[in-house]
């Protein structure tokens, strides 16, 4: 009798119309597929099920969060290969959804659910969450917002390092030598100079996270702050690392959504990594808001991921696996939809920054954490958790390096209705 590797090969190779790109290992000890590959490990029946009634992107991420599936290797090399069988074909295959669509290939398929074992689908792991459509309600918000940042800050800065700064940080060198800490204050410092942060204005840092924005400005540059969080476990941890700095006189920390913030003008707002929370049908409100809590003159950064723009925008979905298991009602916009936004707001856009390059080094650093210290990852969180982020911080270093993705730094400014000018005449001083 053929060995369940052989067998799951040349199903795969009949149902997708190419060799599969990775070495598969199965459940009993056999292998098949081209040597020095990454290997696919099929731990169990259970994982074929898994992808044959989930098909695409949530099938093989429930496998792998479950544990079902592994990868043995190089992670980003295998990641790379499988995403050709999620999304679009190189080599003129067919990608899992398409192959398991064409009747042409029903008999390959029947022949993969017998391997499969009983026809019943399996429960989801239980990290995954169960999302009906995008409310962006303030409560839906909150509770998304908990599932994601409330994890545990031991996690946290396993994974982020002393600066529990949990966004795309600023690499003055891609080089060996250069190191996460220096990167995350370096691209602190950018945001406080494109803000012209000085003794005196007052900082409004929307979704400040642990508090490193915030500490940052009050520290560096003399701000007084108001942060807003609607993370519990963020906000206690930002007060402690304010009142140990003695900056409590500088630094006020709240639980509050931003929409809720009444207590302007500020001079100047940050919001970094926050605005994909956002959601496109409250978008507009989001700036609005933020244009409101300015005074005139006053500078927002808003720092965000962008997608790329689709040839049908209506018929855009969310990512499935990021939706259900990473960043719940999270959307993502093309950055001229962005711009879009601020400047039907009011906004006038003075410049727009690309860091997707500084992105993928990033994650490539946290995902580095992470393995490192996996033991103690599984041990604050659980197995299935570690997983998630390994697998969503590993796939995002890759959307981003092959231009799938980028993030943006956009300046915009609360123009006098006079137009006098708010910015000296070279936009990019901060980079002198």
């Amino acid at each position: 009798m053929t060995d369940a590797a052989s067998r799951l090969s040349n199903l795969a190779e009949q149902m997708l119309g190419a060799p599969l790109p990775l070495r598969l290992r199965a459940w009993d000890g056999s292998q098949a597929g081209p040597p020095g590959a990454p290997t696919l490990v099929v731990r169990n029946r259970r994982a074929l099920r898994r992808i044959l009634f989930k098909p695409g992107e949530l099938g093989l991420a429930r496998a792998w969060v479950s544990g079902d599936l592994a990868i043995e290797g190089d992670l980003y090399a295998a990641l790379d290969a499988v995403s050709g069988l999620i999304w679009e074909r190189d080599d003129g295959g067919r990608t899992l959804v398409q192959a398991l669509r064409d009747p042409a290939v029903r008999a390959a398929g029947r022949e993969l659910l017998k391997l499969a074992g009983p026809p019943v689908p399996p429960a989801p792991p239980q990290e995954e969450v169960r999302r009906h459509r995008h409310l962006h309600t303030r409560h839906s918000d909150r509770r998304a917002i908990s599932h994601h940042y409330d994890v545990g800050n031991d996690f946290y800065e396993l994974v982020l390092g002393p600066s529990m700064v949990y966004s795309c940080a600023y690499w003055e060198s891609f080089g060996e030598d250069a190191t996460l800490e220096a990167a995350q204050r370096d691209k602190l410092e950018l945001v406080c100079r494109k803000l012209g942060l000085r003794e005196g204005l007052r900082l409004l840092d929307v979704g400040c996270g642990w508090g490193s924005m915030a500490l940052h400005a009050a520290r560096e540059h003399g701000v007084s702050v108001v942060g807003v969080t609607v993370s519990q476990e963020q906000a206690g941890y930002a007060r402690k690392r304010i009142a140990d700095e003695g900056l409590t006189d500088k630094v006020e920390i709240r639980v509050q959504d931003y929409r809720d913030v009444s207590d302007g003008p500020f001079d100047a707002i940050s919001s970094i990594g926050m605005a994909e929370h956002v959601g496109a049908e409250r978008y507009l409100e989001y700036a609005r808001q933020l244009y409101g809590l300015l005074k005139p003159g006053g500078r927002l950064l808003n720092h965000q991921i962008a997608r790329r723009p689709q040839t049908d925008e209506s018929a855009y979905s969310v990512d499935a696996f990021i939706d259900a298991y990473v960043f719940p009602d999270g959307e993502l916009a093309p950055i001229g939809t962005t711009v879009t936004q601020l400047e039907h707001a009011g906004f006038e856009v003075r410049d727009v920054e690309a860091l997707r390059e500084h992105y993928a080094r990033t994650l490539r650093e946290w995902v580095a954490n992470l393995e490192a210290g996996w033991e103690r990852a599984v041990r604050f969180t659980s197995p299935g958790r570690a997983r998630v982020w390994q697998l969503y911080m590993a796939a995002s270093a890759l959307a981003f390096e092959h231009n799938r993705i980028g993030v943006n730094q956009v300046l915009a400014v609360r123009t006098p209705p006079s137009g006098a000018s708010v910015l000296p005449p070279r936009t990019r001083t901060w980079q002198v």
